[in-house]
This record gives C-alpha cells, sequence and structure tokens, in this order.
C-alpha cells in the first residue's frame, strides 16, 4: 500500500471512531468518507474528501493536491455515479453528477474562502479542477 493510501487509510478509521471527526491537519476541516465502485475493479473504493454544503447537496472537489490529473474517486464517480457517503455519524447514497458553467464558477467561489489553498491547487494542476455534486438518494437507472 503507498504512502498516500496508508495516510488515507488512518484518516478513515479515526473517522470511523470518532464519529465523523477527525484532527491533525484535517481539525476543523468538513471531511466525509466517499465510497465509489471502481472504474475497472469495480470494487468498492472508499476516500475522505473535503465538501461545502449547498441548499440539501453536498459538493466535493477533484483538486487531487493540485496533481496533473484527476483523482481516481472522480474517475469512478464517471463511470458509476450511485455512491455513498458518511458524515458525522450519518451514513447515505447518493448520485453524483458535476456541476458545468455558472454552477461550477459558483460552487468553485463559495469553497475557495474555507480552502484558500485551492487556488494554488489549481494553478498547479493546469487543469480545470472538477466540482461534483452529490444529491442525497440513487437516482432511477
Amino acid at each position: 500500500m503507498s504512502e498516500r493510501l496508508q495516510r488515507n487509510q488512518l484518516v478513515i478509521d479515526e473517522f470511523r471512531s470518532a464519529g465523523g471527526v477527525v484532527g491533525g491537519d484535517f481539525g476543523g476541516v468538513p471531511l466525509l468518507l466517499l465510497t465509489t465502485t471502481g472504474a475497472r475493479s469495480g470494487e468498492p473504493r472508499v476516500m475522505p474528501v473535503t465538501y461545502l454544503e449547498d441548499d440539501g447537496r453536498l459538493v466535493v472537489f477533484g483538486a487531487n493536491g493540485g496533481r496533473p490529473n484527476h483523482p481516481g474517486w472522480y474517475h469512478n464517480l464517471l463511470a458509476h455515479p450511485a455512491a455513498h457517503v458518511e458524515v458525522g455519524a450519518e451514513s447515505f447514497p447518493v448520485t453524483a453528477s458535476v456541476a458545468e458553467g455558472a454552477e461550477h464558477d459558483r460552487l468553485w467561489a463559495r469553497q475557495l474562502p474555507h480552502t484558500p489553498y485551492f487556488a494554488g491547487f489549481q494553478e498547479r494542476a493546469g487543469r480545470r479542477i472538477p466540482v461534483v455534486v452529490l444529491t442525497r438518494g440513487v437516482a432511477p437507472r
């Protein structure tokens, strides 16, 4: 397991054992656990992700630490939009959709005051960071 995945697993374990509260670098940061279905593997993948609440929806950002590629969870959601989240002690299914145009810009602008380092990630990545809206419930097929 890579160092990054080991670090994520520690955050996941702390999140679950402390009712959705995490300290350290994530202390005070709104964090959820996003479980996606692997685009190629079909296996469940859990990732801690910073989020923003917007009108009853959860919004996540594919910053990937400013890396030039989108995070794996983003590719997974494109392939399988039905996912699951854990927020605090609550757990429920969601359906993902990618925010585009003005909605993307509005949500990005709302997030920046909370995570100003995202602006640096955007610049370093050299790509438009995707904004993904998670709506409670699973969309009918």
